[in-house]
């Protein structure tokens, strides 16, 4: 018997060899750079010394970092559990009822904002929130005054665009989720006299609970180290207004030269993704029971 599913996890192996080298193998490395005074020039790049916890001791220190963290909280908040979650749904049970001809223009409008590279979807938010941008263009037809959108509320802008640039992923999430909701029971509810709502509250939302659980955990994941739209449309300006913990890891790392307290930052990130991991797990064994 143990003979048989060790065959049967022989091919596994080559997938596990590939985990463990592509991936714990840097992870390991980012650790250990952490505890180090690594630098990208000078002596310490040749021969970073040992230091300890001193680059977590001073990130605990640095008044930077809590305003970070907390730029980063509403960045996932805002863009990925709220944003990206709620209208990925509302998308998913529109396009649910729409005839082909709006469910095929819908989601094609959607998907696409998904699929650019995302340099080329941060230089389109960029262009749309600009002080000359698109939005004022439009706003300004209204008769209403120009907003420097990146100037006055930058994290505001960078929601916004994050959710335009990844609602698509959460829609797709739930529209495969509730095909696979039996149509019956839906049916049932509605003879039994159940409204719209209702029927989304009572019968739609619990049986796609899990596919909801998966979604946020890969969304919050994906938002959580999101750096290229942040560094192209505000460069975590102005006046570290927009500097979420990937920004600030950059910073440290790549325009002051210590990658050793950089590594530090990317290791918080990777433990914040860690703990957020593990409790939409645990959510999901929850509701399995």
């Amino acid at each position: 018997m143990r003979l048989r599913q060790t065959v049967r996890l022989l091919p596994l192996l080559p997938a596990v060899a590939l985990l463990l080298v592509f991936l714990g193998g840097p992870i390991l490395w980012a650790f250990y750079g952490s505890f180090t005074d690594a630098g990208l020039t000078g002596a310490s790049a040749r021969n970073p010394e040992w230091i300890g916890l001193d680059n977590y001791a001073t990130l605990l220190t640095d008044p930077q970092f809590p305003h970070s963290l907390w730029l980063t909280f509403l960045f996932v908040l805002g863009s990925a559990v709220i944003g990206q979650n709620c209208l990925g749904l509302a998308l998913a049970l529109v396009m649910q009822r729409a005839n082909r001809v709006v469910a095929a223009i819908v989601g094609t409008c959607v998907v696409a904002a998904w699929v650019l590279p995302e340099i080329v979807a941060a230089f389109i938010a960029y262009a749309f929130f600009f002080r000359d941008g698109m939005l004022n263009q439009l706003t300004g037809l209204a008769g209403l005054p120009v907003v420097d959108w990146l100037y006055e509320y930058p994290m505001l802008a960078l929601v916004f665009a994050n959710i335009w640039r990844g609602t698509a992923f959460s829609m797709m999430n739930y529209q495969a989720a509730l095909n696979d909701v039996p149509p019956e029971i839906t049916e049932s509810a509605t003879i039994d006299g159940a409204g719209g709502i209702q029927r989304l509250r009572f019968i739609t939302l619990p049986m796609i609970k899990s596919s909801i659980a998966t979604n946020l955990m890969l969304i919050t994941l994906l938002t959580l180290g999101t750096f290229t739209l942040i560094y192209v449309v505000t460069s975590g300006g102005p006046l570290n207004a927009s500097t979420t913990l990937p920004i600030m890891a950059y910073e440290q790392a790549f325009q002051y030269g210590d990658i050793g307290y950089g590594t530090a930052i990317a290791v918080v990130m990777l433990l914040i993704g860690a703990v957020f991991s593990i409790a939409y797990i645990r959510m999901l064994r929850e509701r399995k029971d």
